[in-house]
């Protein structure tokens, strides 16, 4: 059931103009380390959210509080600088820069400036507490990460695995690739996609939050 009342609006929006756009920066700016300049080249090395928002994605995470932003165009073939694993490290480095930003926000909770206490208050409000607002900025960090790192194509997790998957295993994953799209759907759309994400979800949340 969606909750659509104006704080949890406010918090999201600010999750929109902040995690997806950190997120499509860090690829940018690790396939621009790596040598491959289309991201520079395109707009995308920027932190200005505009240039990474897309706008059917950037509404569902409004009202549904899961979206997308648009892809970063990577060259695989210019990739060639300082590192043979270049493309994983520029497929990880979305999800990695979402749990890092998890990571910040979580230090206030555990120093103690905001209580977990505080997040939800029965009194009606209209702008959302800065634990409510850090809360929610965490959980969506960390949706989003593992949600990129499913093993699937087009997400960021199936050239993450394809890196590390032995030469044997690698015909088997391309004929499995062109289907990742539909697989992906399939468990957007079944209780099977919250079997995946729920429970290293939580187990993140203990370990960030206490």
């Amino acid at each position: 059931m969606l909750n659509l009342d104006p704080a949890t609006l406010i918090s999201r929006i600010f999750v929109l103009f902040t995690a997806l756009t950190v997120h499509e920066f860090a690829h940018a700016w690790t396939a621009n380390y790596f040598g491959d300049d289309t991201p520079r080249l395109n707009g995308r090395l920027t932190l200005n959210p505009l240039a990474h928002l897309d706008p059917i994605g950037s509404l569902m995470l409004i009202v549904a509080g899961f979206g997308w932003a648009k892809p970063v165009p990577v060259n695989p073939y210019a990739l060639h600088r300082r590192s043979d694993s270049a493309l994983m490290w520029v497929s990880l480095a979305g999800p990695l820069s979402n749990l890092l930003l998890a990571i910040v926000a979580a230090i206030p909770f555990r120093v103690g400036l905001v209580s977990l206490y505080n997040i939800y208050s029965s009194t009606p409000h209209f702008l959302p507490s800065l634990a409510e607002l850090l809360f929610n900025f965490i959980i969506v960090n960390l949706g989003l990460m593992l949600f990129n790192l499913i093993p699937l194509a087009p997400l960021d997790g199936e050239k993450v695995i394809s890196y590390f998957l032995p030469d044997n295993w690698q015909i088997t994953f391309e004929r499995i690739r062109p289907y990742g799209p539909m697989i992906l759907m399939l468990l957007m759309v079944t209780d099977v996609f919250g079997w995946i994400i729920n429970p290293p979800l939580s187990f993140l949340l203990n370990i960030l939050l206490g």
